[in-house]
C-alpha cells in the first residue's frame, strides 16, 4: 500500500483497541438527551442563520448555539478524546482539514458558475464581509469544538448501528434546517470524514482538530473566492 497508504487506513479506519462500554441505562439516557438536543440545536441554528448580516445578534445567537451543543455532549455522559497507536492524534487531522479546504476551494470554483448554489454560499459569506472578522474566528473555533463535542462524542456514542453514517446524516440534516443545501452538504462531507476519525481513533480530538481548521481556513478562503 505504501507509507501514505499504510498512514491513511491507520488514521480513518482501523480502529485502536478501547473499553468505553455503558450500562443499557446510561446508553439509553445518552440516547434520550441527544435526541432532545440535536432538535433544540437545530431550532437555533435555523434561526441564526435567518438573522441579517451585521446584525450583532448574530454573534449571541452562534454562542448560543455553541452552548446547546456543549451542554447536551456533557449531559449525555462521559467524553473520550481518543488516540492513535502512536498517542493523541494531531498532525493527521490537520492534514485532512487542508486537503477538505482544497477540495471546497475547488468546489467553489465550480459552484460560481451555478447562479442557485452561488446565491446560497454568498448568503453564508455575507456574514463574514458585514461583520467582525476576529469575532468570527473565534465564534468559528468554539462552534467546531461543540459541534464535535456533540455530534462525535455524545451522538457517536449514543448510536449503536452504523454511528459513522448515522452522525454524519443527523449533523446534515441539523444543518440543513437553515434552508442552505450548500450548507448542508458541506456539513456531510465533513460529517463522513471526522466521523471515520472518530471511529478509528475512539475520540473526539481528531475530529475537533480537522473540524475547527478547516472552519476557519474556510471562513479566508471562501469570501476570496467568491469576493
Amino acid at each position: 500500500m505504501g507509507a501514505v497508504g499504510r498512514t491513511v487506513r491507520r488514521s480513518l479506519w482501523d480502529k485502536v483497541p478501547r473499553d468505553h462500554g455503558e450500562s443499557t441505562r446510561d446508553l439509553r439516557r445518552r440516547q434520550v438527551v441527544t435526541g432532545l438536543f440535536v432538535v433544540l440545536g437545530a431550532v437555533v441554528l435555523s434561526f441564526s442563520l435567518r438573522i441579517k448580516p451585521g446584525n450583532d445578534w448574530f454573534y449571541l445567537s452562534t454562542l448560543v448555539l455553541a452552548l446547546v451543543w456543549t451542554v447536551g455532549a456533557f449531559l449525555s455522559g462521559p467524553l473520550h478524546l481518543g488516540r492513535t497507536r502512536k498517542g493523541r492524534p494531531f498532525l493527521m487531522p490537520v492534514v485532512y482539514a487542508v486537503l477538505l479546504a482544497g477540495l471546497f476551494v475547488a468546489g467553489g470554483l465550480v459552484v460560481r458558475q451555478i447562479p442557485a448554489l452561488d446565491a446560497q454560499v454568498r448568503h453564508v459569506l455575507d456574514h463574514a464581509n458585514e461583520g467582525s472578522v476576529p469575532l468570527l474566528v473565534v465564534i468559528t473555533a468554539l462552534n467546531g469544538v461543540a459541534e464535535e463535542l456533540f455530534f462525535r462524542g455524545a451522538l457517536y456514542a449514543a448510536t449503536t448501528r452504523s454511528p459513522v453514517v448515522v452522525t454524519t446524516l443527523a449533523y446534515g440534516a441539523a444543518t440543513l434546517a437553515t434552508g442552505n443545501v450548500m450548507l448542508a452538504f458541506a456539513a456531510v462531507l465533513l460529517g463522513a470524514l471526522v466521523g471515520l476519525e472518530r471511529r478509528a481513533t475512539g475520540g473526539i480530538q481528531a475530529p475537533i482538530i480537522t473540524h475547527v481548521v478547516w472552519s476557519v481556513a474556510m471562513l479566508y478562503l471562501l469570501p476570496a473566492l467568491f469576493g
